[in-house]
């Protein structure tokens, strides 16, 4: 792959602070697909609803947030617990090749799949080589 989408700070459990809320911040784990008119990035965030997952960019930053909706059972007490609840955050810097008015993204069974396709004029061309 190109150096087309970089990742930037990474934030797991371990290094990065608590929010005001208490909740950790988790750095989803993400796949990155180059296609030729495009990259498509997958990211596990399991726990999490579309209507809680803020995509930004702002000067070639990509930035990914998701908000995970605690679920604690009514009259039970925890004893013991392997899964850690907490949020999701993620950032990726893009290059100039992508259009950013085309950017998509859509979660389905707590995986954040976007697609970046490349400007029209960052999109490589077929060159037709005539004969004599």
């Amino acid at each position: 792959m190109t150096n087309e989408v970089t990742q930037t700070a990474e934030k797991t459990p371990a290094e990065a602070p608590e929010t005001t809320s208490g909740a950790r911040i988790y750095r989803p784990l993400a796949d990155i697909m180059e296609m030729p008119d495009g990259v498509t990035l997958m990211l596990e965030m399991p726990g999490v609803a579309a209507k809680n997952v803020d995509v930004t960019l702002e000067k070639r930053v990509l930035t990914i947030r998701g908000k995970v909706q605690p679920t604690a059972p009514e009259k039970l007490q925890l004893a013991y617990a392997e899964y850690g609840e907490g949020d999701f955050e993620r950032s990726f810097t893009l290059s100039d090749d992508f259009d950013p008015d085309k950017i998509d993204a859509s979660v389905v069974n707590g995986v954040l799949t976007l697609t970046l396709p490349r400007a029209a004029e960052a999109q490589p061309k077929k060159i037709a080589v005539k004969g004599v």
